[in-house]
């Protein structure tokens, strides 16, 4: 048997060839590079330094007026042992303990209900959708009317139905994070709503014939088949309304100012203090650096947990 050895232009391609190539690739990189980088400089600038610059501050102590002073992990021990701090993060715990479940669960219910068929649908899906595009100051003018302890309908109505004595809502030490509580729920469930809709869509209709044909209630086919494909859903959600639930300021800020006392009080509102009226920025930032670090530990511990459920 005879082989013909393979001629050298059959192994490489011509020089022309590879510089075709090469400028194509050269083309295709700086087109991508000119729709990323427009991205990429606006989050170094508005995100990135920003929070490298809260990172060294954090360790400073600095007013706002002249230099600021290296101090190190000062601050942090400072957070240790301030009380109004530890009043804050207690306050936020417990938000997010209210919070997170309530608006789930209200989202939830309102897009099993509007995922039907009904005349209307549409307009009730806006509806539910207007209050978290609504002005937040308006939303709290509104409702702190509303949970007027004398005059509001909220405890007219209680009043009507044999309760003598209802709660004193925003004014009350007990009740003001449940009322806010309670705002804050009735504003975010239409857009939490939305992405429910975008998940019960995505369940396939034969798993409900099967599930019916199988004998499955309402409720079993709701725990069997829609919670098992809401799963990537609900993860996004609960994750999504951790980090807002530890966020939250501008609705206790216009509602109660972190009163009665500091009963509502959280830590972004604290950080807001210590800054923005108080000048220690360097307090603050330490305060920020925390808030930061807590966020980052609850969503890793979420991130674990959704992994050990899929497994």
């Amino acid at each position: 048997m005879t082989t013909t050895a393979a001629s050298p232009k059959a192994r490489r391609p011509e020089p022309a060839q590879r510089r075709r190539r090469s400028k194509l690739t050269l083309r295709n990189t700086l087109l991508g590079w000119s729709f990323i980088l427009p991205n990429f400089v606006g989050f170094a600038l508005l995100t990135l330094v920003p929070v490298v610059t809260l990172f060294y501050m954090s360790l400073t102590n600095w007013n706002i007026f002249g230099t600021a002073n290296w101090v190190g992990l000062d601050n942090f021990e400072r957070l240790l042992g301030d009380g109004s701090f530890r009043i804050s993060f207690v306050n936020t715990l417990y938000y997010a303990a209210l919070h997170i479940p309530l608006t789930i669960i209200a989202s939830l219910g309102l897009a099993l209900l509007l995922n039907n068929k009904l005349r209307g649908v549409a307009f009730f899906r806006t509806a539910a959708f207007f209050p978290y595009i609504t002005s937040i100051v308006a939303i709290a003018v509104v409702w702190n009317l509303l949970f007027s302890p004398e005059y509001g309908p909220i405890n007219e109505i209680l009043r009507a139905v044999g309760i003598a004595n209802p709660p004193g809502w925003l004014t009350s030490s007990e009740w003001a994070m449940p009322a806010v509580v309670i705002v804050s729920t009735w504003r975010d469930m239409g857009y939490y709503m939305i992405l429910f809709l975008a998940g019960l869509q995505t369940v396939p209709r034969e798993l409900y014939e099967a599930a019916r044909m199988d004998g499955a209630n309402a409720w079993e086919r709701f725990v069997n088949v829609t919670l098992p494909c809401l799963r990537p859903t609900m993860f996004f959600v609960t994750v999504m309304l951790t980090i807002n639930s530890f966020k939250i300021f501008d609705l206790i800020l216009v509602m109660t100012e972190g009163g009665p006392g500091q009963s509502t009080l959280v830590i972004s509102q604290f950080i807001y203090r210590k800054g923005f009226e108080e000048n220690q920025f360097g307090y603050a930032s330490a305060a920020a650096v925390a808030l930061f670090f807590l966020c980052i530990l609850v969503t890793i511990l979420q991130f674990i947990w959704n992994k050990r459920r899929n497994v």
